[in-house]
């Protein structure tokens, strides 16, 4: 028997996340400071929205199975917020603040934040889990340019 889609759980999924995503985009500021010490390995900006749309997605995609799985949501609800005020940090530290040695160390919880959710998440829905590898690549990737911009 096919499983029915809980629109309400699947809404509030996607509100979320992107919640988080609008808030961090109003923080982003790309001027001019940013030009100066981006390395020269930095996608063309263009690419930065697309992928984190697309990631964002994903993510919300992730927590909708997660959630719908039955098995403690209220852990799950927790680690995925945890990670989504850690994203919305990041942007906080380095566009705002304009602080890339603070978001550096920053993103390494990012990071693990993103690590523990694919682990956890694979205990209890596998394409849950499979779904956040695309958004803990890119914040490999991430890592790798605010370090270049810090050393």
């Amino acid at each position: 028997m096919k499983k029915r889609i809980n629109w309400k759980i699947l809404i509030l999924s996607f509100f979320v996340v992107f919640l988080t995503a609008y808030l961090g985009s109003l923080l982003t500021d790309t001027g001019q400071w940013y030009e100066n010490i981006k390395p020269s390995i930095t996608p063309p900006s263009f690419v930065f929205p697309i992928v984190w749309n697309i990631l964002f997605i994903l993510i919300a995609i992730s927590l909708y199975f997660a959630l719908t799985s039955g098995k403690n949501t209220k852990l799950i609800s927790f680690l995925f917020g945890i990670n989504l005020l850690l994203n919305f940090l990041w942007s906080f530290l380095f566009f705002y603040l304009k602080q890339p040695s603070y978001s550096l160390i920053e993103i390494i919880f990012l990071w693990l934040s993103i690590l523990l959710l694919i682990i956890y998440t694979w205990n209890i829905n596998k394409t849950s889990s499979y779904l956040l590898i695309s958004y803990l690549l890119w914040v490999t990737f991430a890592t790798l340019l605010n370090y270049l911009m810090v050393f």
